[in-house]
């Protein structure tokens, strides 16, 4: 059976950054379960596994943006101390959720004095080169219900 829309593929997957820094994998672990055409996965990885087959090993390079999209320095804002209410402690690296014209949005703390905390809400994958060595392990339709939920059920996927 080929990947294709509406059908729930499993793959075993590195992924790296252009300085080879392994970022995530599931070897040894469960392989990534998801539906394809649902927008679970990244677009350029989706693309590179639309009409592959079970066994298919594939070494894929995604560009920006097809991947987190590139930096945007519009989402790296100063705000005022004060709006972090009930944080005694505030420090580079600690997220936070944010209202933002768009709705909610994850920010990331990267800088913090007396007066100011400077948040940026690019992803952190945001402006990367990303290599994907894949392995796709099993297709199969997927259920009416993965259907609208948008999602795997069951094993490797989400359990209700």
């Amino acid at each position: 059976m080929q990947v294709a829309d509406r059908h729930v593929v499993y793959i075993h997957y590195t992924l790296t950054n252009d300085g080879g820094e392994v970022l995530d994998s599931s070897q040894g672990g469960d392989p990534l379960a998801f539906v394809f055409g649902a927008g679970n996965i990244i677009r350029g990885l989706e693309k590179a596994l639309d009409g592959k087959a079970v066994g298919d090993k594939l070494n894929v390079r995604v560009a920006p943006a097809e991947a987190y999209g590139e930096r945007d320095d519009r989402l790296i804002q100063e705000v005022p101390r004060e709006a972090f209410q009930g944080v005694d402690e505030i420090q580079p690296g600690m997220a936070f959720n944010a209202q933002s014209s768009q709705g909610p949005m994850r920010v990331v703390v990267t800088a913090v004095t007396d007066e100011l905390v400077t948040v940026d809400g690019n992803h952190p994958l945001a402006g990367e080169h990303l290599t994907f060595d894949v392995e796709i392990t099993e297709v199969r339709e997927a259920t009416t219900e993965e259907l609208e939920h948008g999602h795997v059920h069951g094993p490797g996927g989400h359990h209700h």
